[in-house]
């Protein structure tokens, strides 16, 4: 048995979280409280970390996958000495505070992954597991393990229904992450009562199809077992390991331990009393957490000052042994590409292309101007065009490769992306069917919360994807994924726009990408410029100072728009061609800049582009017209449906026509 202090640490993270939740009268206590001892033991005797240094380059990782426990994750980084003060802890939930409801990366230090939507800190570890092989790979030398250390994910009953988890733990086994530790807090209770109503599987025989160590601990209290296996997990070389905790919700609380009542509301005044009084603790005091306890924390944390300094010493030497890797390192978590970008990278042929192979043109640019590179596609690398020649492919044998084979996994892809930006040292990259985002959306929504500048290669933009139907065919894709905040949108109309929407995904800092990519071949069109790095341009002027009109298209859109302002002009109307590649970027330009390109006092203006016309209002306005979609498509040659649903140059003439 453990010494007195160590139990006693355990519930003061339960006390914190019961105090934390009651003030905020809002929250959920139950996976804190019966989670509280496998998460001490973990921060205390396992895991290396620094709190005086969290963004340590060799730290374990820690995902807290079930994100509405996040007052467990609050105590612990209160109590190992994160910086997250008490008072904090009593800020939780309230605006402007360092303790949300869900723990937030980028908002509260020692946080690695924004999570709360079930089973994404799942595949979100997954993804941190792949880039620490990848590094370790690519920079471990002989007595040099300067990339060494674990993932560690803990999650519930609700991660595991959710079929992303299945997806990436499948992927996982596959691909041997043995550094992949998985905490399965098995309390079998979800919000609407026992997991027997819709959940009855065995959950280890699943994690060992995947190919897991599993393991399992009986006492969810018992930190000797939970430390032994943990050791187990790490002595597994081969594979990643799942340790199913078993716990009861609410642990501690005489009226709620192992109800369904304990996971998302508050214990009550009362409650919290007898939680006190039942481990022990001065009921009559919120948020007090005795010295000795602090104390004792303390020095659990120094440890990891102790394994970073070794650490420190270790890199020092591998520099000096290896000066190459040290500037390779530098390169990998320093990376400035721009610098690297000369005008070949915008040099292109004349012919006509698809936007997908000249998206695949330029990653064959990009994967030696970003060595730290890594990506692939959802099976389907060969008609995204997103394999890198000659950089191998990343598998259990072969950690090195660069070329991700993700299987058919969309969400989960998505997630392990985002997972390896949040590691770091490394650039990704995704990619699939542009009518597959829908699969991808949730994952791309936490990249955007997150401010993680993910690259998604979409392809297969539109009607234009043709015999196929309307299952294969985005209509209303682009509007939902236009809609969501820091997510900029990039739909390129030829060779030089293609290029633009790489150098905004591999430049960005902080906002994810969508490239999205035509099937069909496409002409190189006159007057297509770098000003498409401004989200919208005129790409063909009037010859008037006050044009009579304004066509705005996109992607495969923008030829046929140039092809009837040709005509127009034939019979004496003279309109403007404005490119608008990613609106996202054009609504950041100056005033100015935009009302020179959309010039207030041309009120006629005729959307083009074959999707649903759904957000394209804010330009077109009152007085204007759309030459869009209005319906799902159907499987015909591509060249059949553009003219079965008005897609044309004779419909973009007339609809000017129409309003003029």
């Amino acid at each position: 048995m453990r010494d007195q202090i160590e139990t006693r640490s355990v519930n003061a993270i339960r006390v914190l979280a019961a105090d934390a939740v009651q003030k905020a009268n809002s929250g959920h206590p139950g996976l804190p409280l019966g989670s509280a001892a496998m998460a001490y033991e973990l921060w205390a005797n396992h895991m290396s970390h620094n709190p005086a240094d969290p963004a340590w380059a060799n730290r374990d990782r820690f995902v807290l996958s079930g994100g509405h426990g996040s007052t467990l994750l609050y105590s612990l980084l209160h109590l190992f000495g994160y910086g997250l003060t008490i008072e904090d802890m009593k800020g939780f939930r309230q605006d402007g505070s360092l303790t949300p409801g869900h723990p937030e990366y980028g908002h509260t230090v020692g946080v690695e992954a924004t999570t709360g939507p079930l089973g994404q800190g799942m595949g979100m570890a997954v993804g941190m597991a792949i880039a620490e092989k990848h590094l370790a790979a690519t920079f471990n030398r002989e007595g040099f393990p300067v990339v060494d250390h674990y993932t560690y994910v803990l999650g519930g009953d609700g991660c595991m229904m959710e079929g992303i988890s299945s997806e990436a733990f499948s992927l996982a086994g596959t691909l041997k992450l043995s550094k992949l530790i998985v905490l399965y807090d098995s309390n079998k209770i979800s919000i609407e009562g026992s997991t027997d109503i819709a959940f009855t599987e065995d959950v280890a025989a699943r994690m060992r199809a995947f190919g897991f160590q599993v393991l399992t601990v009986e006492d969810g209290n018992d930190l000797d077992e939970i430390g032994k296996a943990l050791e187990e997990a790490k002595a597994d070389t081969e594979r990643p390991s799942f340790i199913v905790v078993k716990t009861q919700i609410g642990f501690g609380c005489p009226a709620k331990q192992g109800k369904a009542s304990a996971h998302g509301e508050p214990l009550g005044a009362d409650n919290v009393r007898a939680l006190k009084e039942n481990l022990g603790w001065n009921p009559d005091k919120s948020f007090e957490i005795p010295q000795d306890i602090y104390d004792n924390y303390t020095e659990k944390a120094a440890v990891g000052a102790v394994k970073e300094a070794a650490w420190d010493e270790l890199f020092d030497a591998y520099a000096k042994a290896f000066p190459e890797l040290k500037e390779k390192w530098d390169s990998y978590f320093n990376a400035d590409p721009a610098s690297a970008i000369d005008e070949s990278f915008w040099a292109h042929g004349d012919a006509p292309e698809a936007t997908r192979s000249l998206s695949g043109k330029m990653i064959q640019k990009i994967k030696n101007i970003c060595p730290n590179l890594i990506g692939g596609a959802a099976d389907l690398a060969p008609s995204t065009k997103t394999y890198m020649n000659d950089c191998g492919d990343f598998s259990a044998a072969t950690p090195e490769g660069r070329n991700m084979h993700f299987g058919v996994r969309e969400m989960a892809m998505a997630a392990i992306g985002n997972g390896i930006m949040l590691h770091g040292g490394l650039r990704a990259f995704v990619s699939t069917f542009f009518v597959f985002s829908d699969y991808v959306k949730p994952v791309a929504r936490l990249s955007s919360i997150m401010k993680l500048p993910l690259t998604f290669v979409l392809t297969h933009d539109s009607i234009g994807v043709g015999e196929d139907g309307p299952t294969h065919e985005p209509i209303e894709q682009l509007a939902m994924l236009r809609a969501m905040p820091q997510f900029d949108v990039f739909r390129p109309c030829d060779a030089t726009e293609t290029a633009a929407a790489w150098y905004h995904a591999i430049t960005s800092k902080d906002t994810p990408v969508a490239l999205v990519l035509t099937r069909q071949n496409l002409p190189q069109i006159e007057g297509s410029s770098k000003d498409a790095l401004k989200g919208g341009y005129v790409i063909s002027p009037s010859a008037k100072a006050v044009p009579d009109g304004i066509f705005i298209a996109t992607g495969s859109e923008v030829s046929l728009a140039v092809e009837a302002q040709k005509e127009l002009k034939d019979q004496g109307i003279d309109v403007s061609v404005v490119s608008m590649p990613c609106m996202d970027l054009f609504d950041r330009q100056s005033e100015e800049y935009k009302e020179s390109v959309l010039p207030k006092s041309v009120r006629k203006r005729v959307a083009v582009e074959a999707l649903s016309d759904f957000g394209w209002g804010k330009y077109v306005g009152l007085d204007g017209a759309y030459v869009t979609m209005h319906g799902f498509g159907a499987s015909a040659p591509a060249g059949v449906l553009f003219e079965k649903f008005g897609i044309t140059k004779d419909a973009a003439v007339k609809a000017m026509k129409g309003i003029l």
